[in-house]
């Protein structure tokens, strides 16, 4: 997940920065001209750099900080800030039919224009109450607790014990206390928001907020989505055969009464709070021979005595190796790295650039593991391509789009290869699996990402009202969304995904990482905002 100075605009996806006009400024004064779009984005853009850095950072000091006093601060801020961004939005789309605009002029209106992630309407009182909607989701999620043996864990911790017990009832305890405790109590707050949210977009000539997200990709909304299912129908089949052939090895290990042989498989069995990465279970799946790898990332790491600290240097030394500066004392003394002891902080990973030009930090509770060791890696790319481009103008200190940011995590993610373990001394050279391993380690691979497609694509597919697909590992309803249930009792056995007839079928938001109101300052995938406005999670794209 990326953070960046540059929020509340339309580079700051602000799904979680609350607000709205509560009164509409007047448009540049004169005729719309070249000239005058010139003027407003002088103007506009100096406004903007003068509120961002304040913002920022108190943002940081919320998500860092969780108590009364930063809530009421982030949500005043985050009104305020969608009050800017959104009467920039409006006064830019009176520029959008003048002939003779420059393409770098008509491109910072574009991203002036339909950027807003959280575009609140203008009526009075509609800033203050998508603000503190937003806030109080994320303030749910991030102090929320599931149990373990009866007993009060914190998400974080729920987290990574899915990824590590085999235990089918502490499983669905875990599963289901979290889900009850910290999705359920959202779900009218997400209505209510969303409600808000597709009116705002509305008033800056869009269908609904779904169709304002998806028109940042350089082709219209309805392409775009054409676009994507082309993609999934190309790759379903695979995802198929992956579903099936987990759905075989979990029924082995556990048997028919745990998960049966035919139909969805058990979210909580699946080694992830949302079942959107199964990659935590290849224990369970591994094939034999080819599936036996030789090493696991976490055993290693321990071994070698890591901590956070020498994690998060490691990920710097990755970077270094390429040829890139090191990070500046700042990035050291200002990042968060593990949770503290004394107070609620989001734990859910995040990279920030506060200034918008060298105040670079992460956020992470971070646990010494493979999966964080992989984290970190992801988000410090975030880091290092914030700080490539912030000598350019202002607008334009952001991804090429919402997914670039996230690819450039993704790809030096999948450089964690068995030679760089190596070459940094984890692995030993005579343990390097062979080539007639590679099969376990392409399955090891799409465990988590050919896995978490559909789950993507139900994150893209939900922003319209109840009109959401249903990835069949997902949990399933239980009264109304008093509860949720990871088995899937009631849902008809399809491996894929359908249409959902029942609009309460997946209405409980599942919170996660990505639910936050008022803090997300940067690009991330679409399926990464999608996520944090219907309170799911979205691990690949903001942490993968």
């Amino acid at each position: 997940m990326i953070r960046t100075g540059i929020s509340t605009i339309a580079l700051a996806m602000l799904l979680a920065s609350p607000g709205a006009v509560a009164q509409e400024k007047k448009a540049p004064a004169g005729a719309a001209t070249p000239a005058a779009a010139d003027a407003f984005l002088k103007r506009a853009t100096k406004e903007f750099e003068e509120f961002s850095i304040d913002d920022a950072r108190i943002q940081w000091l919320y998500a860092t900080y969780i108590n009364d006093d930063t809530s009421a601060l982030v949500a005043k801020s985050g009104a305020e800030g969608t009050e800017m961004a959104v009467r920039f939005a409006l006064e830019a789309a009176k520029f959008d039919k003048v002939s003779g605009l420059s393409p770098d002029t008509k491109r910072q209106l574009d991203i002036l224009r339909s950027g807003i992630t959280s575009p609140a309407p203008t009526r009075a009182g509609a800033a203050a109450a998508l603000s503190k909607l937003q806030t109080d989701m994320q303030t749910v999620y991030g102090t929320g607790k599931g149990t373990l043996k009866g007993q009060p864990v914190n998400g974080s911790d729920i987290e990574a014990a899915m990824g590590t017990n085999r235990n089918p009832a502490e499983l669905k305890e875990m599963w289901t206390s979290w889900h009850d405790n910290v999705g359920a109590p959202q779900r009218g707050d997400y209505q209510r928001a969303a409600g808000l949210l597709n009116e705002g977009a509305r008033e800056l000539a869009f269908k609904d907020v779904g169709a304002m997200w998806r028109s940042n990709y350089d082709m219209p909304p309805e392409e775009f989505a054409k676009l994507t299912d082309k993609l999934w129908n190309e790759v379903k089949p695979l995802y198929q055969s992956l579903h099936t052939y987990v759905r075989w090895k979990l029924n082995e290990k556990y048997g028919d009464a745990v998960q049966p042989k035919t139909g969805p498989i058990r979210a909580d069995l699946l080694g992830n709070m949302w079942a959107q990465e199964w990659g935590n279970i290849y224990d369970v799946v591994a094939p034999p021979g080819a599936g036996d790898l030789g090493y696991d990332v976490t055993d290693l790491l321990t071994a070698k005595k890591y901590d956070a600290l020498k994690m998060v240097k490691t990920g710097e030394g990755f970077y270094s190796s390429l040829g890139f500066a090191p990070l500046s004392d700042t990035f050291w003394k200002r990042s968060l790295f593990v949770k503290p002891a004394d107070r609620e902080v989001q734990c859910h990973a995040s990279a920030w650039n506060l200034d918008n030009v060298d105040d670079l930090r992460i956020k992470m509770c971070i646990k010494v593991n493979g999966d964080d060791f992989v984290v970190i890696h992801h988000e410090l790319g975030h880091n290092y391509y914030q700080r490539a481009y912030n000598k350019q103008p202002l607008l334009y200190r952001n991804g090429a789009n919402d997914g670039f940011h996230e690819a450039i995590g993704d790809f030096v993610a999948l450089s964690i290869t068995p030679d760089y373990l190596v070459s940094i001394d984890l692995l030993d050279p005579a343990k390097v699996p062979s080539a007639d391993k590679d099969t376990g380690l392409l399955l090891r691979q799409a465990m988590d990402k050919v896995a978490f497609l559909p789950f993507g694509l139900l994150i893209d597919k939900r922003p319209k009202p109840w009109r959401h697909v249903v990835v069949v590992v997902l949990p399933i309803k239980r009264d109304e969304c008093a509860g949720v249930d990871p088995e899937p009792r009631r849902h008809d056995a399809r491996l894929v995904v359908s249409e959902a007839r029942n609009p309460s079928t997946l209405s409980c938001p599942t919170p996660s990482r990505r639910v936050t109101s008022t803090t997300l300052r940067a690009p991330e995938s679409t399926a990464s905002r999608r996520a944090r406005m219907m309170g799911a999670p979205v691990r690949t794209t903001a942490v993968r």
